[in-house]
């Protein structure tokens, strides 16, 4: 049978081009490229006689974009169907090619068949069927890189902490972008730049920053939220906006004014049924307006520890039918009119680039069916020393597990840092292996993987491994490989791990930053709310509630200024610092009150008097004393807001009593404050 056709394959990697020829030699004659100038040439000579073009996106000389805008100009994309291949499987990529009249999309690493019956299919139809429309789309923006660092590390936060998964950060940019360039195409009533556009897209990483002050055991919990743990959920919106205006007050920079936008309003509605503030209508920017509607779309077609993943279909009825709060209508018409590239987004669940484990296997495969040819196994071989070249320059623990040999192999530079041997056999009963990665981690990444699937192939979590008898943080990267790569055989386990512990170091500061006091660096009270809720769990523990303000405080601020003021908290701070333990809790809970906890065996009260007396002192002209209640526990309650009421009455009772003193609560106080007038209030 002769050749069905003529073919030409750019590629500026002769390795891609030798595979794809031995793929696709046998039916078709075969011409290659190794730049888009080289395909350039060749389409001028000879494009009424070439069946097919298989174009790499990202080359030198001339790219695949240009390339595709060469051949639309000449009206050669009518006639001769292009397929794109590339490693690069971000949307914007696939979507401009699609715009500049490309027909298909093949990913790195190849599958000889999907590879065979995409070219197969692309040249029958464009025999049979018109050629496609072609559509020039604007050039792709180049990203905002300036404050990537920052972006990363802060949307991280999420991941390390939330049950969400890893790609959600991912998918709100792509699905922001998205949203964005619909919307400027069906109107101008936001005129945005292409700059800007990339910059709202970047700050869209930090939308939910703020839940780093979220309890771990609210953010993962798996049914529904009582309405109590709801309202402290809803708080991450606010604190999200307090770390962007504190970065502000520092750095008055553009990204930073957007991400508070999208931090502070990416939970308000159009009709002002939100929150924290219950904007209504174009109150909202733009900018939360779009990523609150990709992060509605992403939670409901995404597994959350609470519920099972929706479907496109179903996700689009419920936002459509308000079911998930009041949006834009100009917003709901882009999101109809891009439903189509939003369900293919949720099909992009794949590792980028060519690992080993991959090479091999495509070459075992080839070897066996006899289609490999000596070029070929050439290029494989060096393919395999870039790879581990490259593996051992990474800085990046690379490794391969086979269950067939129950071998464990790591990259070179890896082992090395671990101290471990390349290859490891009966990896979990390997004691060496054992003091570096443990048991339990082990076990616990091994269960991740199993629950894998072939839609959701990545398993992405941080351990903390022994690197040289120092504990240090990494993340881990895998996925398993199938037989066929459909479910069932598992015959291998690819990933990496990465070194995340300055991240994590970073993420426990701002977290750190976040329950902080900024005036008196206390505790704050969502931050004393959770600690004290935590140490009240611990069974048969004495413990004493205390909260205290400052006498006469409004004096100094309207003798000597709020400045002044500011620095007799400080102060005030300072001494509660040096009266109590690192176990005790201190924090300023608003204004000038302050609240203890402390833990204690016997007798509390020499405690409690040694502290109310050390308050008890002057800063420059200003007398410091200070009224106190203390409830204890478990006698007057068991749990923080019990507490914290009682004190709160103790507290009271104190001040009525004559200011600069301290009151126990006891039980003839539970009416105190229910009966006072507003005016006491």
């Amino acid at each position: 049978m002769g050749k069905q056709g003529k073919i030409l394959i750019v590629d500026d990697t002769e390795m891609n081009r030798s595979m794809l020829a031995d793929m696709l030699q046998e039916d078709y004659e075969i011409l290659e490229a190794e730049n888009g100038l080289e395909a350039a040439k060749l389409l001028y000579q000879l494009h009424d006689g070439i069946s097919l073009v298989l174009l790499d996106i990202i080359m030198p000389e001339m790219d695949g974009f240009e390339v595709l805008t060469l051949m639309s100009k000449n009206d050669w994309i009518e006639r001769i169907p292009v397929i794109t291949i590339s490693s690069e499987t971000a949307s914007a990529y696939i979507d401009h090619a699609y715009d500049l009249g490309a027909t298909d999309y093949i990913s790195r690493p190849f599958d000889e068949k999907t590879v065979q019956r995409r070219v197969r299919n692309t040249i029958m139809l464009y025999s049979k069927q018109k050629a496609l429309e072609s559509l020039v789309a604007e050039q792709i923006v180049e990203k905002e890189q300036n404050n990537f660092l920052m972006v990363e590390i802060l949307s991280n936060i999420v991941e390390f902490r939330n049950g969400e998964s890893g790609l959600h950060v991912l998918h709100i940019r792509i699905l922001t972008e998205i949203l964005l360039r619909k919307l400027q195409e069906i109107t101008d009533r936001y005129p945005l730049t292409a700059a800007q556009i990339a910059l709202i897209v970047n700050a869209s990483a930090l939308h939910d920053v703020g839940k780093i002050s979220i309890p771990e055991e609210i953010l993962n919990k798996p049914g529904r939220l009582t309405p109590e743990e709801f309202e402290v959920m809803k708080t991450h919106s606010a604190i999200g906006g307090q770390i962007m205006e504190e970065a502000l007050q520092r750095h008055r920079e553009e990204l930073i004014q957007v991400a508070y936008n999208i931090c502070r309003w990416h939970h308000e509605r159009y009709d002002g049924r939100g929150y924290p503030d219950g904007l209504k209508g174009e109150k909202i920017p733009i900018e939360a307006q779009v990523v609150a509607l990709a992060d509605v779309y992403d939670a409901l077609t995404s597994v959350r520890v609470y519920k099972p993943a929706y479907s496109h279909e179903e996700a689009m009825q419920m936002i459509l039918n308000g079911e998930c709060g009041s949006f834009n209508p100009l917003l709901l018409e882009c999101l109809q009119q891009v439903g189509p590239r939003l369900e293919e987004e949720l099909k992009l669940r794949s590792l980028r680039g060519v690992s080993e484990a991959s090479i091999q296997e495509l070459s075992t495969q080839m070897i066996a069916n006899g289609k490999v040819s000596s070029r070929t196994l050439t290029l494989l071989d060096q393919e395999r020393t870039r790879y581990q070249f490259f593996a051992s320059m990474s800085n990046e623990i690379q490794f391969e597990y086979s269950f067939q040999s129950d071998l464990l192999t790591l990259s070179e530079w890896g082992a090395q840092l671990l101290g471990l041997s390349v290859l490891l056999e009966h990896p979990e009963e390997n004691e060496e292996l054992g003091r570096v990665f443990s048991r339990d981690d082990f076990a616990d990444l091994k269960r991740r993987l199993r629950r894998a699937t072939a839609e959701r192939p990545i398993v992405s979590v941080s351990y903390c491994l022994q690197v040289k008898g120092e504990p240090r943080w990494f993340k881990a990267v895998a996925r398993p490989l199938w037989e066929n790569e459909e479910e069932g055989k598992v015959v291998s386990i690819i990933g990496k791990f990465m070194d995340v512990h300055e991240e994590r170091l970073q993420m426990n500061r701002l977290k750190k930053l976040a329950e902080q006091d900024p005036l008196t660096k206390l505790h704050n009270q969502a931050s004393a709310k959770k600690t004290v809720s935590k140490a009240l769990d611990t069974k048969g523990a004495h413990t004493a509630l205390a909260l205290f303000d400052l006498d006469n405080f409004k004096d100094a601020n309207d003798r000597f200024g709020h400045m002044f003021g500011d620095q007799v908290l400080k102060h005030v701070a300072d001494i509660v610092r040096k009266s109590v333990r690192s176990s005790d809790i201190a924090a300023r809970v608003g204004g000038d009150e302050f609240l203890l906890f402390l833990a204690y065996q016997g007798d509390v009260r020499p405690v409690v008097d040694r502290i109310f007396r050390a308050l008890y002192s002057g800063y420059q002209s200003f007398q410091v004393s200070v009224s106190m209640g203390i409830a204890l526990a478990p006698e007057n309650g068991a749990d923080y807001d019990t507490l914290f009421h009682a004190a709160d009455q103790a507290l009271y009772a104190a001040k009525k009593g004559g200011k600069n003193r301290y009151c126990f609560y006891d039980d003839s106080m539970r009416r105190l404050l229910s009966v006072l007038s507003p005016m006491d209030h």
